[in-house]
């Protein structure tokens, strides 16, 4: 079966009696380049244990089961599920888990040794899955995924673009994101209404999860108000504390009280989390 095939993919699809669905994000990739450009950047090797999440008829998955030492593939359609079962039975070091990817404990991922997150992620819940990834005390070396353009760039908008936002600060607290491929629409079957792009993130040499909760709750929080000033926002979210106090934390973190959220560099962010955190305690 030529899963790069559009013809073949149809045809597998009926006899699966599978309609593409928009509400689960099923866009299937067609194109052998775009699925090479991303294995290559993935950099799997047999010292990798890889997740897959909604792996749809394996395009991806056949490629990463021959080069990773282990491959845990997540598909939230059943009837897919247990194609790529009965396809991958069998095989060492491949185990496909039937279920949601919203609902999947990903504290468990350090546990099962994922080192590396693979995926043509389903647009529907792309943006969600990340946010769960970057939450994570020990999260995955490496990120290769397909999304669509627009959450390519908030992915990699620096402070002060248009696309800055939770998604891009929480990235880039543990990652080095880059945008290493722009994909037409003609790519997948159906075709989407817009373009996507392959995103590669690297964990960054100089993370070590200091401060993760007081940074995640804080970011989470702040851009609730995100087209108010930080001073603002601040005085809203810690109604208990001072003036003074929110203006000594702003101050001691090299931030003007009148910036908003989108300017401010994961630095700033951190360095707020740290004073606010024991002005909260405090």
């Amino acid at each position: 079966m030529n899963l790069t095939s559009p013809s073949q993919v149809q045809a597998l699809l009926r006899e699966l009696q599978v309609e593409p669905s928009s509400a689960l994000g099923q866009n299937f990739l067609i194109d052998v380049h775009i699925r090479d450009i991303i294995i290559e950047e993935s950099g799997v090797g047999p010292e990798d244990v890889v997740l897959e999440v909604g792996p749809g008829l394996g395009v991806l998955t056949e490629v990463l089961a021959r080069r990773a030492g282990q491959l845990i593939a997540v598909e939230k359609d059943h009837r897919l599920a247990q194609y790529l079962a009965s396809e991958f039975e069998g095989r060492e070091g491949v185990r496909i888990l039937p279920a949601d990817a919203i609902e999947l404990d990903y504290g468990k991922l350090a546990g099962w040794g994922v080192t590396k997150v693979v995926s043509n992620l389903p647009y529907s819940v792309g943006s969600r899955i990340l946010m769960e990834l970057f939450a994570l005390p020990s999260p995955p070396e490496r990120i290769t995924v397909t999304v669509q353009m627009e959450v390519g760039d908030r992915l990699v908008a620096g402070p002060g673009q248009e696309a800055r936002g939770l998604l891009g600060v929480w990235a880039q607290r543990v990652y080095r994101a880059e945008v290493r491929k722009i994909i037409s629409p003609t790519c997948f079957w159906p075709p989407p209404k817009i373009r996507s792009s392959v995103v590669r993130l690297d964990r960054l040499d100089s993370y070590d999860g200091a401060g993760r909760e007081a940074f995640l709750r804080l970011t989470k929080d702040v851009f609730g108000f995100r087209r108010k000033q930080m001073g603002t926002i601040l005085k809203r979210l810690y109604p208990k504390a001072d003036a003074q106090g929110i203006g000594n934390a702003l101050q001691a973190a090299g931030i003007d009280p009148r910036a908003r959220p989108e300017i401010l560099t994961v630095d700033e962010w951190q360095g707020l989390a740290g004073h606010l955190e024991a002005l909260r305690q405090g």
